[in-house]
């Protein structure tokens, strides 16, 4: 079974280096001729099924990758609440006390009043085990996620193999990785193939 795991068009607040979480932005004028351009150059394979959170930016790279195909959306599939860093960038934290101990931590700490690293991978991971036991059962050939980059990082860190740290698997907006399902009901493990 065919996987592809791409991370939705830019947004404004993408572009501005901005912590874009639960905000729920539309894809920028900019985001979505960049997209166009990637999807002219025919660099997604198609897909039977596509899952997408429930934020516009990702349900809108869907319909324009994928127009035609019913984009099925998984609430649980959103990007991590980065609290109060929400909507702010780096120039724009720097010298705030709270913002220097969470690059200390190393990003493993929670976001002042949102999720950590590890809430939001195990929200992601319950809802990826759920739709790969479906996916399983009904004998899909080629699935397309089209969601966050912080899901996809969670999902990629968690099966993928060769393994990788949960931050080299970091990817642009509009790109991705295509993986290969491997005897999932038994050993739960994604080969990476190659990046989009």
């Amino acid at each position: 079974m065919k996987l592809l795991f791409i991370r939705h068009g830019e947004t404004l607040g993408n572009a501005e280096k901005r912590y874009i979480g639960i905000t729920d932005e539309n894809l920028s004028r900019d985001g979505k001729v960049k997209l166009k351009t990637l999807i002219k150059n025919a660099s997604y394979p198609t897909a039977d099924r596509v899952y997408t959170s429930s934020l516009k930016r990702a349900t809108q790279t869907a319909e324009l990758i994928y127009p035609g195909v019913a984009a099925v959306r998984v609430s649980d599939f959103r990007e991590c609440d980065f609290g109060d860093f929400e909507g702010r960038n780096y120039v724009e934290l720097n010298g705030d006390p709270s913002y220097q101990i969470w690059i200390d931590s190393g990003g493993e700490m929670k976001f002042p009043n949102g999720e950590s690293r590890a809430e939001l991978s195990d929200r992601v991971i319950l809802a990826f085990e759920k739709i790969m036991k479906t996916l399983y059962l009904k004998g899909a050939e080629c699935t397309a996620f089209v969601v966050h980059k912080g899901t996809i990082m969670s999902i990629m860190d968690r099966y993928a193999k060769p393994e990788r740290p949960y931050f080299d698997w970091s990817m642009q907006n509009g790109h991705g990785f295509i993986c290969e399902a491997e005897n999932w009901v038994a050993n739960k493990i994604l080969i990476f193939k190659k990046e989009l």
